[in-house]
Order: structure tokens, then sequence, then C-alpha cells
């Protein structure tokens, strides 16, 4: 399989099975496919659009080319209020307190480094004795009610 042929399938308005969406997200996380042929498969997806199929597809494949945590010792539904961070992200801050203060565990997965803005995790770190580092056993209880 190579990457030009994915480009050029997608160019031409056609579905990518799972196998093709696995190689690609592989071989991008693994640093085998460069950044520019990456960018023009996107850039493809943009104007051809993807099928729900291949919806799916990319998402567990994205999923799963990562660390996951298992939070099945969280009983019931987990929630979690993403956010890509910002100037103005005010809402994560109010609203995951909010939401577990009316017992909904709140599996809080926050990132950092977002150019001058910072992530979550940098503003939460700025509240004195707040833990920003926990276990993942640490993390579990904590979400535990």
């Amino acid at each position: 399989m190579r990457m030009v042929d994915l480009i050029k399938k997608k160019r031409d308005g056609k579905a990518f099975d799972k196998n093709e969406i696995e190689y690609f997200i592989h071989g991008y996380t693994n640093d085998d496919i460069p950044d520019y042929q990456m960018s023009a498969l996107i850039m493809a997806i943009y104007f051809s659009g993807m099928s729900d199929r291949e919806t799916i597809d990319l998402t567990i494949a994205m999923a799963r080319s990562g660390e996951t945590a298992d939070l099945s010792a969280i009983k019931g539904i987990k929630v979690d209020k993403h956010s890509t961070g910002g100037v103005a992200d005010t809402t994560t801050l109010v609203l995951a307190p909010l939401v577990a203060a009316c017992g909904a565990p709140v599996a809080k997965m926050s990132g950092r480094g977002l150019g001058h803005t910072g992530g979550t995790l940098d503003k939460l770190e700025s509240i004195p004795n707040m833990n920003i580092s926990l276990s993942m056993d640490e993390f579990i209880k904590s979400c535990i009610l």
C-alpha cells in the first residue's frame, strides 16, 4: 500500500476500507508517513468527505493509535468535557466541577502546552496545592463516588 495511491483514491471520491485507514493512521503515528502526505490526504478528505463507515473506522483507528485508559472500574456513565483550550477557555473549569457536584463521575482527560494560551492542565496547576499528576489508580479512585 502506498500513501500516494490513497491520496488519489480519496481525491477521486472513493471510499477507504478499514485496512487503508489503519494503514495511514499507523504509518503517520509511527512517523513513517511525512506531514506533507498526510496534509494532502486531509485536503482530499475535506473536499471528498467520508462515509459514516469511514468516519467510524477512522475514529477507532485514532483511538487505538495511542494509550487508552480502562475506566470500567468506574460504575455507570462517565463524562468528560473536552476543550481545545484557548484564551477564552472558561467553560471547562466551571462545568466539570459543577457536573461532578451533581453526582456524575467526571473522568477529565486534559492536555497542556497549547501555544501561548496553555492547556487545561497549565491552568489547573496555577491553583495552589492542585495535584495534576495522578497515577492511573489515583485517577480512577478520584472518579468513584
